[in-house]
């Protein structure tokens, strides 16, 4: 998830050669001084980067968005079928299906649109939850709107409670745990972009405006998998621009840009035994934790402010006195670029074969998603700017700043209830600090990407926490999902209506990419993690299994290791 928010600005800019945004892009990336600066720069950095200062005195245009009869018919639309949105959110919600398993959720995704008139085509990228709601209106442009609708492990929790209450308790004596959730909000994600894709096409229709909109309802968002690899299969290719937005705290937009990532799973490989007896035993748990151990090393001299490195061991035993066998650990390696992603990378893997030789196991890594940083749009920001200004906040009732703020006591925040107003645009931090990933970076590289953010929870929370759970298909939610869908299909509609609106976003698109040659940052043989879909899935989406890009079944995970040996017998002493 890539985070909307603006931080505070830097003041003032070095002085040198270089042009504004490759000094602060240096500076960011590798914390020094005007002194060291190097020669080169990194050039994915550099064009995420932008040149207003916050110290220049900024005032966002004004008079960009127009009141035209398309857009009031597409408002309108949400105003008078806002319940079906919703209802679709809590739907989504109550389903709260994980990564590559969202059966349900799509379904009920891709019905919303298809009432609608939109044509279904499921499957996309071979990925069976998702895909491509195509309307056409004759000639024009093509928009593409972001539906995602993935829940979180772990993040259960009551709809509108203001303590953390767990819908879906798992009771375990050794091991007691909570059913997943949508504690990043993806339920409001889909709905909100659905209801916006059909009120555009609606204000189209009535208005004799040329064009197409495709909607793509993508997979596994929280794992970064879907959209990286759609890209690289050319998915998204013929766009004019891409509408995305992301539940927060606020109620803004903004240029920024976000990490790049790799995810990748070390599988350690030992030799199980009785933890009473333990010699000659290879334990593959031990590995995991030297690796995770030395890889808390690399943060004082290899870990840059723009840098993000954590990880879960997935898999780690199932009862002490069995030396565990096999380990997993999984880690999300973060950076300002693709380029500085893999130096990270390598120096984690690096650790990973040291564990391993250290603990005599053996070891395999898996990448399971790469994405890029975000190319951030200015022009299309602003754009979308003067579009929330025009249409106003969110009208949270005092119900709903009750419930923020019984959150916020819960989680030992201050009280300050949820946004009413809109933030203001302001330019990015020009020292890039790092912070989340988002796998619609990789569809910012290929066409004109704008996102924003509407306070689905309280200020002062974060995402993946229960707190968003709890507000997402409460009142607060709806009502924040159903703004995000005005602000979304009033962009559209004006880039439908104003050629040199689109035009603007295309040459601002041009001129930060001319130096940038976008790679997939996913290994060439990589082919993506998949759950086979139950059989009344297939059926109802028209599918087959297993799609082409994957080997089915996968191969087995085995060890094979051998006891390790202890050297020759002592002879006892006499």
């Amino acid at each position: 998830m890539c985070d909307l928010h603006h931080s505070d600005h830097e003041h003032g800019a070095p002085q040198s050669d270089l042009s504004r945004r490759q000094v602060l892009q240096l500076l960011g990336a590798a914390g020094i001084t005007s002194a060291g600066l190097a020669a080169v720069v990194d050039p994915a950095m550099a064009a995420a980067a932008d040149e207003t200062l916050s110290n220049t005195g900024y005032t966002p245009p004004k008079g960009l968005a127009k009141d035209t009869p398309a857009k009031r018919t597409a408002l309108s639309w949400i105003d008078a079928h806002g319940g079906d949105i919703t209802a679709l959110n809590d739907e989504i919600w109550e389903h709260a299906e994980l990564s590559l398993r969202e059966w349900n959720s799509s379904i009920a995704e891709a019905e919303l649109l298809r009432r609608n008139g939109f044509q279904i085509e499921w499957g996309t990228a071979g990925f069976p939850t998702a895909f491509i709601a195509t309307f056409g209106n004759g000639n024009g442009p093509t928009l593409g709107f972001s539906g995602e609708y993935d829940a979180l492990p772990g993040l259960s929790q009551k709809k509108g409670a203001g303590q953390h209450d767990p819908l879906v308790y798992h009771h375990d004596p050794f091991a007691p745990s909570y059913g997943p959730g949508h504690g990043c909000g993806h339920a409001a994600l889909g709905s909100a972009a659905a209801g916006a894709a059909v009120a555009t096409a609606e204000g189209m229709r009535r208005n004799g405006i040329g064009g197409t909109i495709k909607f793509f309802g993508s997979t596994a968002e929280e794992q970064l998998i879907g959209k990286a690899y759609a890209v690289r299969e050319g998915i998204y290719d013929g766009l004019d621009a891409f509408l995305d937005w992301h539940p927060g705290t606020t109620n803004s937009t903004g240029w920024g840009t976000s990490c790049a990532m790799t995810a990748v799973t070390f599988t350690f490989l030992g030799v199980a035994g009785h933890g009473g007896i333990p010699l000659g035993n290879k334990s593959a748990l031990d590995a995991a934790i030297m690796l995770a151990t030395m890889t808390e090393f690399l943060r004082e001299e290899h870990l840059a402010p723009s840098g993000r490195l954590h990880y879960v061991i997935n898999q780690g035993g199932d009862a002490p006195n069995v030396t565990p066998e096999i380990a997993q650990i999984s880690y999300y390696v973060r950076e300002g670029s693709p380029e500085r992603v893999k130096v990270l990378f390598d120096k984690v893997v690096s650790c990973a074969q040291a564990a391993a030789q250290a603990s005599q196991t053996k070891v395999q890594h898996k990448i399971t998603a790469s994405c890029w940083n975000k190319l951030p749009s200015k022009s299309a920001a602003e754009l979308l700017y003067d579009n929330m200004l025009q249409i106003g906040p969110p009208k949270f009732t005092e119900d709903d700043q009750r419930l923020a703020r019984a959150i916020q006591a819960s989680l030992g925040l201050e009280q300050k209830g949820v946004a009413t107003g809109i933030g203001a645009l302001e330019p990015p931090n020009p020292v890039f600090m790092g912070g989340g990933s988002t796998d619609v970076a990789d569809i910012s590289w290929q066409v004109p990407t704008v996102s924003l953010g509407t306070a689905v929870g309280p200020q002062g929370c974060k995402t993946h926490n229960w707190a968003f759970a709890a507000t997402t298909a409460a009142n607060m939610g709806h009502v924040a999902l159903l703004a995000a869908s005005k602000y979304l299909a009033a962009m559209a509609i004006d880039l439908l209506t104003q050629p040199e609106r689109l035009q603007a976003l295309k040459d601002e698109f041009a001129e930060r990419t001319k130096d940038v040659e976008w790679q997939s940052m996913l290994p060439k043989d990589f082919e993506p993690p998949m759950y086979e879909p139950p059989d009344w899935f297939l059926k109802r989406t028209g599918q087959s299994w297993p799609p082409r890009n994957i080997t089915w079944p996968p191969p087995r995970v085995v060890a094979q290791e051998k006891f390790a040996p202890l050297g020759p017998e002592l002879k006892p002493l006499t």
